[in-house]
């Protein structure tokens, strides 16, 4: 911002002001008059105090914190109060002290109210200590106590005179042994913004109110029909949930006239939490989440809140744009996340909002830009680029701050927020004197900016985009006493973005090498960009063998969302680990369908069938997989009709399947072979695995040895038939009349013996009749028992 932009004179007044203006300056006359009379010294007694006296005198020897100031922008009518703590930090007690209000001249400028907020408290005493009736008497503070104060002082007593930022101090005077005569002691500068009337133009104001979130969500999920969500941590419910920042957040937005700044990461997953979710514990365990009430009354107030507002929508887990810009564009596919992550933030926004999102702005890292990021940011669609001040340099020939539009080129505008109001609320603002403090220096900005010129201006305020519970507190109280005030009118983001622009601000997007090199440090890395890339080509390489890609696809396009968020700027170390998680994660996935572990395999002929298995873990059916066996040696071992073949494998879901390949040895010993899984596309789907195929000899003299012992099985069969039906003969014959005698019958044991010991053989239909009985009655041999 130019310097001369500070100074408030630069066009003509109403002639209201103009009086007011001098009446305050004939005020301030005597004072300036009266500044060499002031106790700048000590007495001639004590112009070489002690070392003793030393350490109780000084500005700094008793701390003064004002921990509230009301109304923070007071009218004529108003009694302003002022609380605090007074603290007694030297060695001596101080007596007959008294706390009071100063009222000092109004500032210049901009820069002005810049350095007395350097120089809150300490240094030489100033402005006029109002009436001493308003004033808090301690009669004693030991060294190292704390007293509260409060002083309430009518607004006509402190005797302001034109519009103005006015400084106003607290100041503790008393005495000490060392030096007992009555001296500052302590004193604390804020400031008080002055403009009772309605101001002749109003600053036309933006706040940009970001509900933005650390990463919550993993890219896994549970194997159940479901899926369960599953996050890194509990601290999400801690943040929606009473007290939390993200609570916070939405209650003090809902009370102001805001412009919504939404992550749709975070709607993700909030409305994750409001069914079944799991959590995921440092040691891997699971357990089950039960902030479901918590999540759906986070999400309901939240709907409520935005129906009557305007939502911005970043892309899916405010990508870092910058980070692209720098390092991504070196990685080829990098920008094609973001083009995704923005088209899922109109899904996510308009399902669980209900409200139709604004995704035409791009927010890079405290609004620093380049050319370079203006490219990426509008690569994906967005045509307006919230920057701030402190990256648009003003030229020193403009007297005031212009308004936020600029257009830079190629369609697109730069909404520059104003970098003193943006950047305000930094810091502890837990502590209440930082709060006051910020309070009162982000009124005074504002209205020195309208004091500045008479030009309609839309001013716009982008502050951090995750603002702790202190900081959202503070900002919200500045921004409610703001748009209660008689200089500032509330206005939207599209108004402001589409006002007309200031003709004498700066539209050039300033040069890579400006980039501050602060922020540079905190992007991510090339190699980070190379690792997400790694996890989207084995995304992509995966879902092309799933039936129901949805179940894959979608979580981890959003953990790739999440691994280019803004949010791990500084946390590289953090970063890392949730980009492994999800590479780990995926690679598992894809393992889930794998070949089963082959031992070796010994062939005992030229020609066999191979099995080899694969197996689906997955909960759903896989398909358009290959499996492709290759012999190493394709001369000695062909598989199917070359060196490899390669079978359509489909299995379904906890199932596995035997694929079979047919395999010729034109020689013997053995032969590596390699199993793998490609995609139809003859992408390697898995790793390969190895095995043995062990093709033994087979000669001549084996074949006829084989030959020989079937035609011994042959014969022995021929000798068993006939001797079955010569048994079965004689058993015919044994069974016709008897005319010999017992002694006839004794005399040839062996014939009338044999077919009774073979009569349980049962006889065949197709058994001949025997045309003898001598042969079939001989006993078989042992060699023909075993042949049989």
């Amino acid at each position: 911002m130019a310097e001369a932009a500070d100074f408030p004179g630069m066009t003509p007044s109403p002639a209201r002001r103009l009086l007011r203006r001098t009446g305050a300056l004939l005020a301030a006359a005597p004072l300036l008059a009266a500044l060499p009379l002031l106790p700048a010294a000590a007495p001639a007694a004590a112009s070489a105090p002690s070392s003793a006296a030393a350490d109780a005198t000084g500005t700094s020897t008793v701390d003064i914190a004002v921990n509230g100031l009301t109304p923070q922008v007071p009218s004529e009518q108003d009694t302003v109060t002022v609380r605090g703590k007074i603290t007694n930090r030297g060695k001596q007690t101080v007596t007959d002290a008294h706390v009071g209000l100063r009222v000092g001249v109004p500032y210049s400028g901009r820069s002005a109210i810049d350095n007395a907020a350097k120089n809150s408290s300490g240094g030489v005493q100033d402005g006029t200590e109002v009436a001493g009736k308003y004033a808090k008497k301690f009669a004693r503070l030991a060294p190292g106590a704390t007293q509260d104060f409060s002083l309430s002082v009518p607004a006509k007593e402190l005797h302001l005179g034109a519009d103005g930022v006015y400084q106003i101090s607290v100041a503790l005077k008393g005495q000490t042994a060392a030096l007992p005569y009555q001296q500052t002691l302590g004193i604390q500068r804020t400031f008080l913004p002055w403009q009772p009337d309605g101001a002749d133009t109003r600053t036309r104001t933006t706040v940009l109110w970001p509900l933005i979130s650390d990463t919550h969500l993993t890219a896994e999920t549970g194997a159940d029909e479901q899926q369960t969500p599953v996050f890194g941590d509990d601290s999400l419910a801690k943040q929606i949930g009473p007290g939390g920042r993200l609570q916070q957040m939405l209650e003090l937005g809902s009370d102001l006239d805001v412009t919504w700044v939404i992550d749709p990461d975070l709607l993700a997953s909030v409305d994750a939490m409001t069914g079944t979710y799991k959590i995921k514990g440092a040691d891997g365990k699971f357990t089950s989440g039960r902030d479901q009430a918590l999540a759906k009354e986070w999400l309901s107030n939240l709907q409520n809140a935005v129906q009557s507002q305007k939502v911005v929508t970043l892309p899916f887990a405010d990508p870092d744009l910058a980070s692209l810009a720098h390092s991504g564009t070196k990685v080829t596919g990098s920008l094609g996340h973001l083009k995704d992550a923005t088209d899922a933030a109109v899904t996510t926004v308009d399902t669980i909002l209900h409200v139709r999102p604004d995704t035409s702005y791009a927010w890079p890292a405290e609004g620093a830009v380049d050319p370079d990021i203006v490219k990426v940011a509008t690569s994906a669609g967005a045509d307006k680029i919230i920057a701030r001040s402190d990256s648009f340099g003003e030229s020193s020939a403009l007297a005031y701050t212009p308004s936020a539009a600029r257009p830079i080129g190629g369609g697109a505008t730069a909404v520059v927020a104003d970098a003193r109001l943006s950047t305000a609320f930094q810091g502890d603002m837990a502590r209440a004197e930082n709060s006051t403090l910020a309070v009162q220096k982000f009124l005074a900005q504002s209205l020195m900016l309208n004091l500045q010129t008479d030009k309609q201006r839309s001013v716009v305020v982008a502050p951090q985009r995750m603002p702790t519970t202190g900081q959202a507190h503070s900002l919200a109280q500045a921004v409610r006493a703001l748009q209660g005030s008689t200089w500032s009118q509330s206005q939207t983001l599209p108004a402001a973005a589409t006002a007309k622009p200031d003709p004498g601000a700066t539209t050039h997007v300033p040069s890579s090498r400006s980039y501050p090199a602060s922020l540079r440090k905190q992007e991510l890395s090339q190699s980070a960009f190379q690792q997400i890339q790694n996890t989207q080509n084995a995304l992509e390489n995966f879902k092309v063998v799933l039936t129901d890609r949805s179940r894959v696809v979608t979580p981890f396009g959003r953990a790739m969302d999440r691994e280019m968020s803004t949010s791990w700027r500084s946390k590289s170390d953090p970063s890392h680990t949730f980009r492994d998680s999800v590479g780990k994660y995926l690679s598992g996935l894809t393992g889930q369908v794998q070949l089963i572990k082959k031992s070796d395999v010994r062939l005992s002929g030229r020609s066999a069938t191979i099995p080899v298995s694969v197996q689906n873990n997955l909960w759903q059916d896989v398909d358009h997989l290959v499996l492709r066996l290759t012999s190493k040696n394709g001369t000695r071992l062909k598989i199917g009709d070359g060196a490899f073949e390669d079978k359509t494998v489909k299995i379904a879901s906890g199932h596995s399947q035997s694929v079979k390949f047919t395999t010729t040895a034109k020689a013997t010993g053995p032969v590596t072979v390699y199993a793998q899984l490609f995609t139809e596309d003859n992408q390697p789907y898995s790793k390969r695995i190895a095995f043995t195929v062990d093709a033994t000899e087979i000669t001549p003299t084996v074949m006829l040895v084989i030959a020989g012992g079937v035609l011994l099985l042959v014969l022995a069969g021929f000798r068993m038939y006939t001797q079955r039906k010569r048994a079965v003969a004689a058993q015919q014959v044994n069974d016709g009349p008897q005319d010999d005698s017992a002694e006839a019958a004794q005399s040839e044991p062996e014939e009338s013996q044999a077919p009774t010991a073979r009569a349980d053989v049962p006889q065949q239909p197709s058994d001949p009749t025997a045309d003898t009985t001598s042969e079939s009655a001989a006993p078989s041999g042992t060699g023909e028992r075993v042949d049989r």
